[in-house]
């Protein structure tokens, strides 16, 4: 059993779903796309296990069975394409319910005909991967489906402990007052959320919890003019939307998703698992231009980048709390459980009182010869309003939003 260690975070909270729709350059095939996800189980231990759990240790982990624990859903009827309605139909079916990962994997595709290229919905459990990971998975299926490049076996090794961080990246003092303040709460009354408690609550949840998603697009042409201007203006593309989501939300807060990957020794190249972290982008302005604000983000985007405690706070939180505590977090904010240590850590430190957030997470660009097109379905975080899941592909930039 791997144990699970900063993906705790993602383990007793709803909506930690997210998607990747993509368009594939080959008819569809049943046989082909059985074949396609089998090399991929293959390739990648975690999409054969399933949840695992030792309860004299309080310790959760990935149990690696033998067999593929892939959900996959085969839909005959030809659609247009990844506009299709079906396809977010399908994936707000899925994520309308809290998954049972002791009984189900943490992956469900589901697939149609689309003319000569046939359309993939990929849908992750948070547990399984980040964003990042996401997507090169759904890389290495587009290449296997489209050209038969089968992916190689990759060792899934996730962060274990907080030595896998830089030294510097330590918590501030009063951070580190903070979680110690919440651990010894938690070490007095004992309090164990089980997954039985959490998984009925996150079922009452979403019942009640309808989340709307819109897609729109930016194309190649208007995507070049925007990097001129931001090139003009010395920021990046991603500096530009979280300025323009500040404009349009009127929020003066946007969390943005960061990737550490190269900062991680412990990464393996290739590897599904968890490996970012997110800070939160503050400005108190009343400029309404995207590029002139986008200055000022970028400022604040490198200064956090560059000061290690900042870039790092969220994963340290997750590797010093008691994991305890973290199983409390939401259940105790939004599901009536009494936890004094959960609320405490849930409200201050993950804002799950109350979603009124606004977020980001950017995927990158990439050119695919076998994908031609595809876009990315953010999750809804119980603590945000409103997250922006971006992709480019090909030179076409999507952005999805999942919003309450």
């Amino acid at each position: 059993m791997q144990l699970i260690f900063t993906e705790r975070a993602h383990l007793m909270c709803p909506h930690m779903n997210f998607g990747i729709v993509l368009s594939v350059r080959h008819p569809y095939g049943e046989t082909r796309i059985l074949e396609t996800l089998k090399f991929l189980s293959s390739a990648h231990p975690f999409l054969q296990a399933l949840l695992e759990y030792e309860i004299d240790r309080n310790l959760y982990g990935y149990r690696i069975t033998d067999s593929p624990k892939i959900g996959i859903r085969m839909k005959e009827q030809e659609i247009a394409g990844i506009d299709a309605p079906e396809i977010m139909d399908e994936y707000r079916r899925l994520t309308s319910y809290e998954w049972n990962l002791f009984e189900e994997g943490m992956l469900k595709v589901s697939v149609w005909p689309a003319g000569e290229e046939t359309c993939f919905l990929l849908v992750f459990h948070h547990l399984l991967a980040d964003g990042r990971a996401a997507l090169g998975l759904a890389e290495e299926l587009a290449d296997c489906y489209a050209w038969g490049r089968i992916p190689e076996l990759v060792e899934e090794k996730l962060i274990s402990s907080a030595e896998d961080f830089p030294k510097e990246s330590g918590m501030s003092l009063i951070s580190r007052m903070l979680v110690n303040s919440a651990n010894k709460i938690r070490a007095k009354t004992r309090e164990c959320v089980s997954y039985r408690e959490y998984y009925a609550a996150a079922g009452d949840f979403l019942k009640n919890d309808p989340v709307r998603h819109a897609v729109f697009r930016i194309d190649r042409k208007e995507l070049n003019i925007i990097r001129n201007e931001c090139r003009k203006h010395h920021v990046t593309v991603n500096d530009w939307l979280l300025a323009r989501m500040m404009i349009e939300e009127h929020t003066e807060k946007v969390i943005m998703a960061c990737d550490l990957r190269k900062q991680l020794a412990c990464y393996n190249d290739g590897a599904l698992g968890n490996y970012s972290t997110a800070f939160s982008v503050g400005i108190r302005t009343k400029e309404r231009d995207p590029y002139i604000l986008a200055g000022a983000v970028h400022k604040r985007v490198h200064r956090i980048m560059n000061h290690p405690r900042k870039l790092y706070l969220v994963l340290q939180c997750y590797a010093n709390l008691d994991p305890a505590v973290l199983d409390a977090a939401w259940i105790s904010c939004r599901g009536n459980y009494p936890s004094k240590a959960g609320k405490f850590i849930g409200s201050m430190f993950f804002g799950f009182d109350a979603a009124k957030g606004y977020s980001i997470t950017n995927l990158g660009s990439v050119e695919s010869g076998s994908m031609t097109e595809a876009f990315f379905i953010p999750p809804a975080s119980p603590a945000i309003r409103k997250t922006q899941g971006i992709l480019t592909v090909n030179g076409i930039m999507t952005v999805c939003s999942s919003e309450r």
